[in-house]
Order: structure tokens, then C-alpha cells, then sequence
């Protein structure tokens, strides 16, 4: 079976140790988890995983329900890009002498709407948020000018395109569940 990119959000309560849980998941099923993002979500008391990885379809739904049965986890769900609003952010530190030798080291941050945050007499930060492709670009791009002096990539991190936040119906239902119950 063809494997294809799957980015999974995946929602639970701030206990110590359901990282591990998670990623153990992974682990098992001898997938690789491609990037990994954790924040406290939009639902206070909930914290937000974005996890990327490749997999094939048959797999990562097993991987997901396995993550979702976990006692502290209060949903998972996978999505493929066209079902996600996606962003990452990159971060380089060039060699300012480079960018003040070469014009078309600036021209080239320009071009792909990078933002320059610090210049100082040793190097040149510049940020560029986008999707993936795009940062990957901008530093293949820069790199060919000899420039960069580090180089990151954040983890991604992606909101659906539907018009709420699934957990929040999850949620509901369950509050009027506990309440009929």
C-alpha cells in the first residue's frame, strides 16, 4: 500500500508522561513521526499535539485509535493537507558580510516574504513562516550563496478547515452524556 503524509491533532489533558504515550504508539508500529508540535489548545485545560508522519491509511487509523483509547487522551483524529490550514516557521542566521557583499541575498529574502528580525556586524537572522515547501526553498535559495549559518524548521502546526473545533463537539456531547446520565 502506497504511503502518503498524514498530520494528526491530537487533544488530552496536561499530564506528565502522555508524550511518551504517544510517541510509544509510533514506536511500536515502527512509524516515524516527521514532526512533532505541543501547545495548550483553544479549550482550557487541553492541550494540542500535531504530529506528522507517513503512513498508509490502514496504518494510521490503527495508530489513531490506539493513541484515542489512551486514558488521558480526550480525541485524535488524522487529516491530510487539503483538509488542514497548515504553517511552519523557519529561522536562518547569515553571514552579514555575505548579505552586504551581495545584493541578491536580500533580493531573495524579499522574494519569498521573509522577514529580517536582527542584523548585528556577525549575522543576519531572517524569519519566513509558510508552509513547508516554501521555507525548504527559501533555504536551498540562500544556501547557494554560501551564507547560511544555521538553519531550523519548526514543527508544524495546523488548525482543520471545518468551521469548529471537532474536540469542542466531542466535548459537548459528552458533557450531555455525563449530565443525562
Amino acid at each position: 500500500m502506497e504511503k502518503k503524509f498524514y498530520t494528526l491533532l491530537v487533544y488530552s489533558e496536561n499530564i506528565a508522561g502522555i508524550l511518551n504515550q504517544i510517541t510509544a504508539v509510533f514506536t511500536r508500529r515502527q512509524v516515524n513521526i516527521e514532526s512533532l508540535n505541543v501547545s495548550a489548545s483553544s479549550i482550557e485545560g487541553l492541550h494540542k499535539y500535531t504530529i506528522t508522519a507517513w503512513s498508509d491509511p490502514d496504518q494510521i487509523e490503527k495508530i489513531t485509535r490506539q493513541i484515542e483509547k489512551k486514558i488521558d487522551v480526550v480525541k485524535a483524529k488524522f487529516y491530510t493537507d487539503d483538509q488542514l490550514f497548515i504553517r511552519e516557521t523557519g529561522l536562518y542566521k547569515l553571514s552579514t558580510q555575505t548579505v552586504l557583499d551581495n545584493p541578491n541575498v536580500s533580493r531573495i529574502v524579499r522574494h519569498y516574504d521573509a522577514q529580517i528580525i536582527e542584523v548585528n556586524p556577525t549575522y543576519v537572522a531572517v524569519m519566513k513562516s509558510g508552509v513547508t515547501e516554501d521555507i525548504v526553498a527559501l533555504y536551498k535559495a540562500l544556501n547557494e550563496f554560501d551564507c547560511v549559518l544555521q538553519y531550523t524548521r519548526s514543527g508544524r502546526i495546523a488548525i482543520t478547515r471545518s468551521t469548529e473545533e471537532e474536540v469542542s463537539a466531542f466535548l459537548d456531547q459528552r458533557q450531555t452524556e455525563h449530565d443525562n446520565g
